[in-house]
């Protein structure tokens, strides 16, 4: 019985006991891509955002903050390349459907991690950037708002 109970207590003082490792953390680098790396990344992520909130329409309005960042350039060519209305000033008619989009783009790793994100539906995706462009390294994650 002393055994039992004396190796409880161990376990328990034991499980406090933490060690420092080299393991991912939730802090995330904003990285700056490069032209080629930016225009790669934000085609692939405009078209998957097209599948997921359907076709470009006359009613409908994407709303991005205002950036001069490559991947912010890049992002609101390719959103127009697909027929979307991108706004960066906030100024819609009444009768428009403005979408508001977020999106980020941070480093780690040598890899580069895209997000695109409504108030209805976040995609991300890890890239590796090559000399002519991004290649995707991870497939694409949808998260369904309610």
């Amino acid at each position: 019985m002393w055994k039992l109970l004396t190796f409880i207590v161990a376990a328990a003082l034991l499980s406090g006991c933490q060690t420092a490792d080299n393991t991912l953390t939730t802090n995330s680098t904003p990285v700056a891509v490069t032209r080629p790396a930016a225009s790669a990344i934000a085609g692939d992520m405009a078209s998957r955002l097209a599948e997921q909130i359907g076709p470009a329409g006359s009613a409908t309005t994407i709303k991005i903050d205002k950036d001069t960042s490559e991947f912010a350039t890049a992002l609101e060519a390719a959103l127009k390349g697909w027929g979307y209305t991108v706004a960066t000033d906030g100024k819609v008619a009444k009768d428009i459907k403005l979408v508001v989009l977020d999106y980020a783009v941070d480093g780690f790793d040598g890899q580069v991690l895209a997000r695109l994100s409504t108030p209805s539906i976040a995609l991300s995706r890890a890239y590796t950037p090559i000399a002519v462009g991004a290649v995707p390294a991870s497939p694409l994650s949808i998260m369904q708002r309610n």
